[in-house]
């Protein structure tokens, strides 16, 4: 895994292993309005550089180092016996903690279980609320190693193939992100649409740019940015998705000049 340590001119200075979701979904900060200062796959070196520039830029210094924070956040107190792994959350609380815990791995008699993009989506689809808790939930470990076989679990990128397990799960996490920031309690559509058109602008800079990074952080952005819109409207993106295809696929009418003209 990469870690970079990031500077936001005079904000912070901060390490991540997910710029976009650190940065600029957590935060709000688009790429031009930070850099990398150095990047590394050792966490011990980040984490003293990290200490070491906030004193010289002279910010805020961390109480605590990266790397013990990692290790904080990672000691969620899971319980692993023979058939099954519990989680100490009801099933209503458990995606958020899972997020916070991604990375996280654990051994069965299965095999090594792991936390990751990939693998969320399948615990969400598949625990089970505990019988003598409510507020604990559970997975069938052998079941849960079989989702290795022929799967990359650990791959960043979502190929084709795989998109099903990712893509039914994407919108429930962006929802979930906005509802635990207070995005849907002290947002609306209005703003929701100014932002909208904030990303717009990126993309139209990106397109003009050939700059085929920015690009799809741009387009991710405005999904981003529609989902919670939807939402905030009293309705969800995956049926406006559903509704306008509905309608595009008995669409007839012909390519003039780069652009699909419907028959009237």
């Amino acid at each position: 895994m990469t870690y970079y340590l990031y500077h936001i001119p005079g904000k912070k200075i901060g390490v991540t292993c997910n710029l976009n979701n650190r940065v600029t979904l957590t935060q709000g900060y688009g790429p031009d309005e930070y850099e990398v200062l150095d990047q590394s796959e050792d966490i011990d070196y980040i984490s003293e550089k990290e200490i070491e520039l906030q004193k010289s830029y002279g910010y805020k210094i961390d109480r605590k180092k990266y790397n013990e924070l990692v290790k904080l956040n990672k000691k969620m107190k899971i319980n692993v016996t023979e058939q099954t792994t519990t989680f100490p959350y009801p099933v209503n609380k458990l995606k958020g903690h899972l997020m916070d815990n991604i990375g996280m791995e654990w051994k069965t008699e299965h095999g090594a279980l792991h936390l990751t993009l990939k693998t969320i989506p399948w615990i969400m689809k598949n625990v089970k609320t505990s019988m003598y808790n409510n507020n604990r939930s559970y997975v069938y470990n052998k079941a849960f190693a079989r989702l290795y076989d022929n799967n990359d679990l650990f791959s960043n990128k979502i190929t084709h193939k795989e998109q099903p397990i990712y893509w039914s799960n994407a919108f429930d996490f962006i929802r979930d992100w906005a509802e635990t920031r207070g995005l849907y309690e002290k947002g609306n559509t209005h703003t929701q649409y100014v932002k909208l058109q904030e990303e717009a602008g990126e993309l139209a800079k990106a397109l003009l740019q050939n700059d085929h990074d920015e690009v799809n952080d741009a387009i991710g952005d405005m999904v981003v940015v529609l989902t919670n819109l939807a939402h905030l409207h009293g309705t969800e993106i995956e049926q406006c998705i559903t509704d306008a295809y509905r309608v595009i696929s008995k669409r007839t009418g012909k390519m003039i000049n780069g652009t699909f003209v419907k028959d009237e």
